[in-house]
């Protein structure tokens, strides 16, 4: 067994992701607090290949170094929007045909193991900010919520490690 080199790996151009077919997922971000947080997810959200994100409430937006120094060129690779209010995104995007979830605690949630995204479905994912998770204005819109199960003392991961895992889950199903 030997690592890969960097000129090893099956990596696209920019112009070939902005090309390639996306994940039908959009993220939704409200009230992000941290930059690095940001920039994690525009990341992730390249590696999976997610349709894009939106940026909304006082969620930081690029260029920022600080969310550079995270997503490492993934803002030149995600589509992205900055919408100042959450439900005004939401509505948009509900009547463009997406089925909105938030990934948050709540009673008749669906655990991640369970959810499995249709066929010709387009999704958006909602997270929260960092403390107060995804707000009960933002939770009315929703058609329903995923619950990531955790059995231990805190109950609460990251967004980013979030976001991570339910995109892992959803590309996991289909590859």
């Amino acid at each position: 067994m030997r690592k890969l080199r960097m000129d090893e790996l099956p990596r696209k151009s920019t112009n070939e992701i902005r090309e390639a077919e996306k994940l039908p997922v959009i993220l939704v971000l409200e009230n992000i607090r941290s930059m690095h947080n940001v920039g994690s997810v525009f990341r992730t959200a390249d590696a999976f290949l997610t349709e894009a994100i939106y940026l909304c409430g006082y969620t930081p937006q690029p260029p920022h170094r600080d969310i550079h120094k995270t997503a490492l060129g993934a803002t030149d690779t995600v589509a992205w929007r900055y919408v100042e209010k959450t439900v005004d995104a939401l509505t948009f995007l509900k009547t463009a045909g997406y089925r909105i979830l938030a990934v948050e605690q709540v009673s008749g949630s669906i655990p991640l193991q369970q959810f499995k995204l249709q066929s010709g479905e387009k999704i958006v994912l909602i997270f929260g900010n960092e403390v107060q998770g995804v707000s009960e204005e933002v939770l009315e819109y929703c058609d329903g919520c995923i619950e990531i199960p955790q059995f231990g003392m805190k109950h609460s991961l990251n967004v980013s490690v979030a976001a991570g895992m339910v995109l892992w889950e959803l590309v996991r199903a289909v590859v």
